[in-house]
């Protein structure tokens, strides 16, 4: 059997709604012949194809052929949702999903898979990201709903309006605030960056730092610590220091806060510490 367990970003989402993310390959002909032959379960028993899904139910499909074959040619399209509204959407990006189509990402990427959603959902309007993180860098992306919603928030964007606070390791030392100031290269020129800090802890010759954006270039903190002797643990592409069993480049936003241009409301979205970067932390501290 196939089994998943419904996490609370999926919750309320139509047991047919969740087939077509989870297997985005399958005709919706099949899988409504699925649910109407009771071959999908949920909690055990058959599944109704309109029911809203519960957090903590647990969805099981047979193990035939053709949906070991479906299942394997398409990775499912699942995002964690830390928040939405009528005419906005945050997504929690995973380490090494691109935001966009990139080379190495032409087919999963963090745009396809929210588009995905829309589909299934049978939303169609048009959908994409205010602002873009690294590959290798995790945390919340906020995404417009509609040509309006995404010019507005694009804007407020470009104004300065959304603040972002980072979680960074690295190998060194800082003082327990301060500023970061270095320039940093941007289209064949240089660009004034500016980036606060105060750490967050001490773990031995390791130092856990929050960050926050004064400016939004490209790589702008991995850069300026680079710069400062200080490059960013598991990151390669400066120099970064590499850790025994793990994988990835520790940096995490944490934090968006903006006021939602719609409805006034000012909004703080969270985003807790990955796994592999808690554990990592646990084993340091």
């Amino acid at each position: 059997m196939f089994t998943y367990r419904i996490r609370s970003s999926d919750a309320g989402l139509t047991c047919l709604q969740y087939l077509r993310l989870i297997l985005p390959a399958a005709p919706q002909s099949y899988l409504k012949q699925l649910l109407r032959k009771g071959k999908v379960l949920a909690d055990g028993k058959p599944a109704s194809p309109d029911a809203p899904l519960v957090a903590g139910s647990v969805l099981t499909l047979p193990r035939s052929a053709r949906l070991q074959e479906l299942a394997a040619t398409a990775a499912p399209m699942l995002v964690d949702i830390l928040h939405e509204e009528d005419l906005l959407l945050v997504v929690d990006k995973p380490s090494g999903l691109a935001v966009h189509r990139s080379k190495g990402h032409e087919d999963d990427n963090l745009l396809e898979r929210v588009r995905r959603r829309s589909k299934a959902l049978g939303q169609e309007f048009q959908i994409a990201p205010v602002h873009r993180l690294d590959a290798e860098t995790s945390g919340p992306v906020l995404f417009g709903k509609g040509h309006q919603a995404i010019s507005s928030l694009g804007k407020m964007f470009m104004a300065g309006g959304i603040d972002k606070s980072y979680l960074a390791l690295v190998r060194g030392d800082l003082p327990d605030k301060g500023r970061l100031d270095t320039p940093v290269p941007a289209k064949g020129t240089w660009k004034d960056a500016a980036t606060a800090f105060h750490v967050r802890q001490r773990l031995g010759a390791y130092l856990l730092v929050e960050l926050f954006l004064e400016s939004g270039r490209t790589h702008q903190i991995r850069r300026q610590l680079a710069d400062r002797g200080l490059p960013l643990v598991g990151d390669r592409r400066y120099g970064g220091p590499a850790v025994d069993g793990f994988q990835r480049l520790f940096l995490h936003c944490v934090r968006l806060s903006f006021r939602n241009p719609f409805s006034g409301r000012q909004l703080a979205i969270e985003s807790a510490l990955p796994p592999a970067l808690s554990e990592l932390l646990e084993t340091l501290g």
